[in-house]
């Protein structure tokens, strides 16, 4: 297997920041994947994710196997030409999609079988197809095992089956990867909130043995506290030495808390899906443009940005253009919220690094906290 090289540069407790390195470019970690789920990150252009700071974007495999197929991509040049990203770029595996669909699929050992959400065509995804449209037909640079995820709570009985299966899948999924030079493939770790599960998921893909390890089935309704909990067990047993990619997660206090606990990577639709809503994130808290009382704010978001959208536009701007309907709204908001995460993020590398994260993490949970007691 391709080994990208993952450098640790500093340490901070359990957080630690470093570089991930790629044919297609380096990714400094802790580091946040925007969301491109049908080949777009939506409402922003992709030259401006890139100037928000992003060096990797994530691609939606069940989204892109659907519309406009894995095989039309691959006929126009792959995943990086067609959207015209020509940076890092993480496939999920289509797992949580399928999950999603509850009643339009059916679970078995070689694979799922669902209904299109968009037409009603029936599919068929297994392992193998997975990396297939992954790795081949997409080229993403790294590609995820395809997995059963859980909804939360879920039983013993069902999580350890579900845990056995994505594991069994784990193996066969890097079975089709084989070895390659410039692409890399992470295995999964699954077992909802149970410790005993976790301990045996992260074993077993450990035995197997992938390029990066990731942690699946949290976001899914058991809480920030469960889901630190959980975290806390499961990344002693994985090796010190590989990404830690934490899917799905993307509250700014969920990814400062996860960081503490050893997390290198992560993903989420919040920022962008956030700004489609008016809803902006900053140093205090979330905020809602929406809201009345910013019609005659002339203060931007934030002056100090980087980000034009932050800094160049009023809150009584923004609040015009959602109440108008206006397209605008919604892409400066995106933007803006792209590039408070990637600032996050870089302010979590600077604190890492230079050994105070432990009194960043704690100014920051404070306000966050606060801010959620406040009416936005």
């Amino acid at each position: 297997m391709a080994e990208f090289p993952f450098h640790i540069r500093a340490t901070d407790g359990d957080a630690r920041t470093g570089r991930l390195s790629t044919p297609r470019g380096e990714i400094a970690t802790p580091a946040f994947m925007p969301v491109g789920t049908a080949g777009t990150v939506k409402a922003m252009f992709l030259d401006d994710v890139r100037f928000a700071g992003t060096d990797i974007i994530l691609g939606n495999t069940y989204h892109l196997m659907l519309r406009p197929t894995a095989e039309r991509v691959q006929k126009l040049g792959g995943l990086h030409r067609f959207m015209g990203w020509s940076h890092p770029i993480l496939t999920d595996s289509g797992g949580f999609q399928v999950f999603s669909l509850s009643e339009l699929r059916k679970m078995k050992e070689e694979g799922v079988e669902f209904k299109s959400h968009i037409d009603g065509s029936m599919h068929f995804l297994s392992p193998e197809r997975s990396i297939e449209i992954q790795s081949d037909l997409l080229g993403s640079d790294i590609a995820m095992q395809l997995d059963e995820c859980v909804a939360n709570p879920c039983e013993h009985t069902p999580a350890a089956s579900a845990m056995r299966l994505s594991a069994r899948w784990g193996e066969r999924s890097k079975a089709y990867f084989g070895k390659r030079d410039t692409q890399a493939l992470f295995g999964i770790v699954q077992g909802s909130t149970y410790p005993d599960l976790r301990k045996e998921s992260a074993q077993r893909v450990v035995e197997t043995g992938f390029d990066g390890y990731a942690i699946g089935g949290l976001a899914v309704g058991e809480g920030h506290d469960a889901m630190c909990d959980t975290i806390s067990l499961t990344t002693p047993h994985l090796p010190k030495d590989r990404p830690r990619y934490l899917m799905g997660v993307g509250k700014p206090i969920d990814i400062v808390e996860a960081v503490a606990r050893g997390v290198d990577m992560f993903d989420c639709v919040l920022p962008t899906r956030s700004g489609r809503h008016g809803q902006a994130w900053t140093w205090d808290g979330p905020i809602n443009l929406k809201n009345a009382k910013f019609a005659d704010d002339d203060a931007p978001i934030d002056q100090g940005s980087n980000c034009p959208a932050s800094r160049d536009y009023s809150k009584a701007y923004l609040n015009h253009l959602f109440k108008a309907g206006e397209y605008l709204a919604p892409m400066l908001l995106s933007w803006h919220n792209i590039a408070f995460f990637q600032s996050m993020m870089a302010q979590m590398r600077l604190a890492i690094s230079e050994r105070r994260f432990e009194a960043w993490r704690s100014e920051m949970r404070g306000r966050w906290v606060r801010s959620a007691d406040q009416p936005g």
